[in-house]
């Protein structure tokens, strides 16, 4: 094969003997600092295959001399963040929930601990800000079933409310009416449970609903409709509502009840996580001081 390499007379480079429609291409040497560059990352990367897994066989990777795993990495520093947490963990374990608040900086670190677990296991019911919705409670008021203290928040978190399978759990049972009272009957509950709620202006509807109320529900909401924690009822005479405070939703409360479910974490987290989340929830702005229904260092009444 006949080279038609030449000498370019205007650049002094030789050309590399192609042409193409007259225009040929010269012969141009890579500069130096590329051609070292080019050569370490070569040398760099049968370095890297030799320590660090890199090329990929049947099943897994080669190991590497190094040994290291990205997995290995991340059980080390989880293992740190653990060891980190110990303290904090410890003293939240030895703490009697009750008491926790009485400790400002401990408080706030549970708080924090909850808000992690919070997003995690709660948010999916109670939403990322723990404001609920129809049938989820909202976490940042005041209106309780049970109570807003945090040693009560502790146990409704351990055992759940109506687990069947959980003889602790929180449970109460509103009866359905529907086959106990009529329609007409229930229009003048629901017409008495909006009057005393302030939605509506008392009529002679809310006035027969008012003694219905007393013969029926009274004995769990109380004569004034307030709710009872004892029995997990809750209070009718405010803005508050699980399940809407319109007419048609509370004639389908009391014509079908309700009954939610809230799983129980005793058997998914560890107490001091679980102690944690009653902090956070404790803090979201409802939190009570104290139990309201039962003493603090009695244990909160269920019914089974």
């Amino acid at each position: 094969m006949v080279e038609n390499k030449r000498i370019d007379e205007a650049t002094g480079t030789q050309t590399v003997g192609h042409e193409w429609d007259g225009i040929e291409e010269l012969n141009t040497p890579l500069p130096r600092w590329w051609l070292l560059t080019f050569y370490a990352c070569i040398l760099w990367a049968v370095g890297y295959v030799i320590f660090y897994p890199a090329l990929p066989m049947l099943e897994s990777a080669t190991r590497g001399v190094s040994g290291w795993t990205s997995r290995g990495q991340l059980a080390a520093e989880m293992d740190a963040e653990a060891s980190r947490k110990t303290t904090i963990t410890a003293a939240v374990a030895g703490m009697p929930v009750e008491l926790l608040a009485s400790n400002k900086k401990l408080m706030q670190s549970a708080i924090e601990g909850g808000r992690a677990a919070f997003k995690v296991h709660c948010v999916q019911c109670h939403g990322s800000g723990a404001s609920g919705s129809k049938g989820y409670p909202n976490l940042n008021d005041d209106d309780w079933l049970w109570g807003g203290d945090l040693a009560t928040l502790d146990y409704t978190i351990t055992h759940g409310v109506r687990n069947p399978d959980h003889n602790e759990t929180r449970s109460s049972q509103m009866p359905a009416f529907g086959g106990v009272l009529t329609n007409a009957e229930i229009a003048s509950v629901v017409s008495y449970v909006r009057s005393i709620s302030d939605q509506q202006k008392p009529d002679t509807a809310s006035a027969r609903g008012a003694a219905l109320f007393a013969t029926n529900c009274s004995q769990c909401h109380g004569t004034d409709g307030a709710g009872g924690r004892e029995f997990g009822a809750p209070n009718l005479t405010d803005a508050i509502w699980l399940y809407g405070g319109d007419r048609a939703a509370i004639a389908q409360t009391i014509r079908k009840s309700r009954f939610g479910v809230m799983p129980r974490w005793d058997n998914r987290l560890d107490p001091v996580t679980i102690k944690m989340l009653a902090a956070y929830v404790h803090s979201l702005g409802g939190g009570e001081a104290a139990p309201a229904a039962v003493p603090a260092t009695a244990a909160p009444d269920v019914r089974p």
